[in-house]
């Protein structure tokens, strides 16, 4: 289908997906953890092109996929993706307590552009995230929100059915109303082309 999207706006919906990645490098996800608050996601492509000049001109270019980096802006990350991604532990008294010896823990990514015609929804498939920065500010005449910033490294995994390391996938209502409904739910998985 043609997107006649012309413009996008409106990051909502955010959602993560622990995942667990396999020695093949394909992955299965757990229970969704919605993150709400999403003020912005800017990611970059990573992968640098590579000309083979020849005959005077460049005669073979190359532009590997290796993904995306960037950095994620939310109200306040919850304490269930603290634990969950970040590896924090709570103590019997409910503290929260940072790990300094904790694994990166790898997830999909789920999100929304409400964009001018569509409500395209997007999952990133294999995600980690830094840890946010401390900050915040005192209370003058009016409150001014502090959030939280991360940056995340989206990178492939392997899919089975396409037989192919995917990065992302995105959607509308019109590709697949089945998928589109789920798609904060579970974490899309590709199906034969």
């Amino acid at each position: 289908m043609a997107d006649t999207n012309k413009i996008k706006y409106g990051i909502k919906n955010a959602t993560i997906f622990p995942a667990t990645i396999a020695a093949n490098g394909s992955a299965t996800y757990g229970t969704a953890i919605p993150v709400p608050g999403s003020v912005s996601l800017s990611l970059d492509q990573q992968g640098e092109a590579n000309i083979f000049w020849a005959d005077n001109i460049a005669y073979y270019t190359s532009v590997p996929n290796n993904g995306y980096e960037g950095d994620w802006e939310v109200a306040k990350l919850p304490d269930e993706v603290l634990t969950n991604i970040l590896g924090f532990v709570e103590d019997s008294n409910g503290v929260l307590v940072e790990d300094a010896g904790a694994a990166v823990k790898h997830f999909a990514l789920a999100f929304q552009f409400e964009g001018d015609a569509h409500a395209r929804r997007h999952i990133l498939y294999n995600c980690t995230m830094s840890r946010p920065s401390v900050s915040g500010s005192t209370k003058e005449e009016t409150i001014e929100p502090q959030t939280e910033s991360v940056t995340i490294t989206a990178t492939s995994i392997y899919n089975a059915t396409l037989d192919k390391d995917i990065v992302k996938a995105s959607a509308t209502q019109a590709d697949s109303a089945t998928a589109y409904a789920a798609w904060f739910t579970t974490a899309y998985q590709p199906t034969a082309t």
